[in-house]
């Protein structure tokens, strides 16, 4: 996951700097055919992406919007799609099954929260132009262009994994422990 972020924040710097490049050269106003394209691919992708997720997985897709995602219940796997994004994932009031459960979040901007119990095992993938990384009591951590690993100790032995697979433009994510 996280080097497949890496690769498509790659490919859409690239794709931008070649647009750019082609208008200067050519003298062409690419905004007038490049806009309107892309709201097309975007309602193409609004409507077709939920069909190809996995079976199972819970899909949400947002322009503009927030994630309160707090039991009871069972967490299960996610997916979330969005341009601006403020997620809650408060995980101490889940019941949690017993191996690995996979939250994906795609966006351009993406502030996400997550609540997590002592006895729960932790992962956060992360790819972003630029990340702000944020564990209660540690020091905070920001990256640029470089894809954030994080596990909390322990996390292949413990009984119940939350995996976080983020891919963002910008990415702020904090973590606190109960």
């Amino acid at each position: 996951m996280r080097n497949r972020g890496m690769v498509f924040i790659a490919l859409v710097i690239i794709a931008v700097g070649v647009l750019l490049l082609l208008g200067n050269l050519f003298d062409l106003d690419l905004g007038a055919y490049c806009f309107p394209v892309g709201l097309i691919l975007l309602g193409l992708f609004v409507l077709l992406r939920p069909r190809a997720v996995a079976p199972g997985t819970r899909s949400s897709t947002v322009l503009i919007g927030d994630f309160d995602r707090s039991g009871p219940g069972e967490l299960a796997s996610e997916e979330f799609f969005g341009f601006i994004i403020d997620a809650n994932y408060d995980l101490t009031k889940y019941n949690l099954p017993p191996g690995e459960t996979i939250i994906r979040g795609f966006s351009f901007v993406n502030d996400i929260e997550i609540f997590a119990p002592a006895d729960v095992g932790v992962q956060i993938n992360g790819a972003s132009f630029v990340t702000t990384f944020k564990q209660v009591g540690e020091e905070e951590e920001t990256s640029i262009l470089a894809p954030l690993n994080w596990k909390s100790d322990g996390y292949k032995m413990a009984e119940r994994r939350v995996r976080f697979d983020l891919t963002q433009f910008v990415g702020d994510i904090k973590l606190r422990w109960f």
